[in-house]
């Protein structure tokens, strides 16, 4: 329960995109408590000294880790909210042993807006949109020299690695664009992929075979890395690679090497080991890879659903009624 003698302290972390505030209705939190909002990556000694004064914390998505070591220096800390429903870098079993609840948001259409950055990843990374958008603005038409044209999709392969909620979503408008879906994961029936319209494989023939490749698992033992430079050689030389999942689940130095090489045709990118990614992280500079820094789920209504949520769980905490969506207590 907040301390009614001295206004609580809430610190927002990871507010990248400064919505939190802009999308929520903060008069009641801003009349009972001081907020001050982290629009920037703070980890470490930084993350400390950010948030050693806080009563509560405010994390968006799993941006700013906190593990024990963390928790253990947050000596006022009494409450936290993340957003999103589910947070791999926040250790609630250190939380739970201080007894300090947590809670978290709803989510918002944030399957159905990574799905469309998938494609908008495909589609761009296809008909090298970022190349020829480049031209135009340095006042050029076409290339100065011989290049390879856009591909088309229609008749081609799209090779899911994962089916589930956004995989599917990804699938059915590869169908709309007449191509033939493939799919693998650890679990995978022939049952379930075709229930989906698409064609369950092993993995080695998903990547033989598949035009594009697009990945939609969430890590594992299993699957951490799977990715990797022997996979990447099983991969068509004209290939395009596709992850809006997880950082985890390719082996960043292989990709880069493979797109050196020309192993395979193109990759795009929307998460990273480490994001922001460093501005001197060689992946800036590899050729033929279209990045974009992790924009699957950052769209106004799943940002707007985050700051109600955020604002909602505030005021209850505040006003000492019972927590919302609390995880742990």
């Amino acid at each position: 329960m907040p301390n009614h003698a001295t206004r609580p302290h809430i610190v927002v972390l990871g507010d990248f995109e400064q919505a939190l505030h802009r999308l929520g209705d903060w008069r009641a939190i801003e009349a009972a408590a001081e907020i001050t909002f982290h629009h920037q990556p703070v980890q470490g000694g930084d993350l400390v000294a950010a948030a050693e004064q806080a009563d509560a914390v405010v994390l968006v998505r799993d941006r700013t880790p906190l593990d024990a070591a963390t928790i253990a220096r947050l000596p006022k800390l009494r409450y936290v909210v993340f957003t999103g429903s589910r947070n791999a870098t926040l250790d609630l079993a250190c939380l739970a042993a201080r007894g300090i609840p947590v809670s978290h948001t709803d989510w918002g259409p944030s399957k159905e807006s990574t799905s469309e950055l998938t494609w908008a990843l495909i589609l761009a990374a296809t008909r090298q949109l970022a190349e020829y958008g480049s031209l135009m603005q340095q006042g050029q038409w076409r290339f100065s020299t011989p290049q390879p044209l856009s591909g088309v999709l229609h008749g081609e392969v799209l090779g899911l690695v994962g089916l589930g909620e956004i995989g599917r979503r990804v699938a059915q408008i590869g169908k709309a664009f007449g191509m033939e879906i493939l799919t693998w994961s650890p679990n995978m029936t022939a049952e379930r992929a075709a229930a989906h319209g698409a064609q369950a494989v092993s993995i080695e023939t998903l990547l033989a075979r598949a035009k594009v490749v697009s990945l939609h698992l969430v890590p594992s033992l299993a699957t951490r890395q799977l990715i990797n430079a022997e996979r990447l050689a099983q991969m068509r030389p004209d290939s395009l690679l596709v992850n809006t999942s997880r950082s985890a689940l390719v082996d960043m130095p292989a990709l880069a090497q493979a797109l050196r090489d020309g192993r395979i045709g193109m990759a795009a990118l929307d998460v990273f080991e480490q994001e922001p990614l460093p501005v001197d992280d060689p992946l800036r500079h590899t050729p033929r890879l279209l990045l974009t820094p992790h924009l699957g789920f950052v769209v106004e209504p799943v940002f707007e659903r985050f700051a109600r949520g955020v604002v909602t769980c505030l005021e209850a905490w505040l006003a000492d009624q019972p927590l919302v969506n609390c995880l742990s207590s």
